[in-house]
């Protein structure tokens, strides 16, 4: 039976494109001659980060499959902010793509339950229930053990919706807590790896792979073709291109002998193309959108060249 992982790698067949772009939108990174058209309160801010979303989602959406939102970037804003990361994930979908809401949550019990109910089940509004974000996908820190999983995995069944586990993460000291090897000589990350994928046993979709997933990072190449051969039904979630230092040749560890089973996240490379010195020269400013544009399509061959 299909399920919405089998969707996601629909997409990213369809678009010929493993990548998801990240839309981290600060203030101070948005080109002039969006912010020039707002007051420079907070609704105009937040006015300005929408406009800047919905452009490089147009600009975007016949070659990207799926977008990811980072919520620590609309929270930060406050409740307008809030109401562009919903206006954000539901002009994407508008537009034919995923959405992976980066919200990293972990936590036990009813509040595990709040957290799944807003962002992939429905939340009870008087006698009838709703959806409040609606996306397909979700990030969670796992680190409080299965009860702060099992309300997530319980919704991805019952609305089939899918989940991103902290694994193996890019930053630099991720080895801090994620590389301890515990009594047996095992490091913690491919305890967890081992974990997600019994987790996701009973939600593997036809292509194998489960909607219960794993975050791995780019920029540990070593431990992520370690995770691929640990978790053969575990699809991955790959920060660290770019801006990171994550090399495509690398990336092309976290993915099967079909080239399936992961999707890369490019955030600053794509949102900030229009300042990069590849671009630069070549569009303008308010061109900045077609710079995204172009950076998506010289990331899709790059990457293409080693998973395929």
């Amino acid at each position: 039976m299909k399920n919405i992982m089998d969707k996601l790698i629909g997409k990213i067949q369809e678009t010929n494109n493993p990548t998801v772009m990240g839309l981290d939108p600060r203030y101070e990174m948005l080109p002039k001659c969006v912010t020039s058209k707002y007051s420079k309160d907070l609704e105009g801010v937040v006015q300005a980060i929408i406009e800047f979303n919905k452009k490089l989602i147009d600009a975007t959406c016949d070659i990207i499959p799926a977008i990811k939102p980072q919520i620590a970037f609309y929270e930060m804003y406050g409740i307008p902010g809030m109401k562009a990361f919903k206006e954000t994930c539901k002009y994407a979908k508008e537009k034919g793509m995923l959405v992976i809401a980066d919200i990293k949550r972990g936590d036990i019990g009813s509040t595990a339950t709040g957290y799944s109910n807003a962002y992939l089940g429905k939340t009870q509004i008087g006698d009838k229930e709703e959806s409040i974000y609606d996306v397909e996908f979700v990030t969670v820190n796992p680190y409080m053990g299965t009860d702060c999983v099992k309300p997530f995995i319980d919704d991805c069944k019952k609305y089939d919706k899918g989940i991103f586990i902290l694994v193996k993460t890019s930053n630099p000291s991720s080895g801090e807590l994620q590389d301890i090897k515990l009594e047996n000589g095992e490091e913690v990350y491919k305890r967890v790896a081992s974990l997600v994928e019994k987790w996701g046993e009973d939600l593997r979709g036809e292509n194998g792979y489960s909607s219960v997933a794993a975050v791995v990072g780019a920029t540990y190449p070593k431990q992520l073709e370690e995770l691929r051969n640990l978790a053969p039904h575990t699809f991955f979630l790959i920060p660290g291109y770019g801006a990171q230092g994550g090399k495509a040749e690398d990336i092309a560890l976290g993915f099967d002998k079909n080239g399936i089973g992961g999707i890369i996240n490019a955030s600053r490379s794509l949102m900030c193309a229009y300042k990069s010195d590849k671009w630069k020269d070549v569009y303008q400013e308010d061109e900045y959108a077609k710079a995204t544009r172009a950076e998506a399509i010289r990331m899709k061959e790059e990457l293409n060249q080693f998973i395929k």
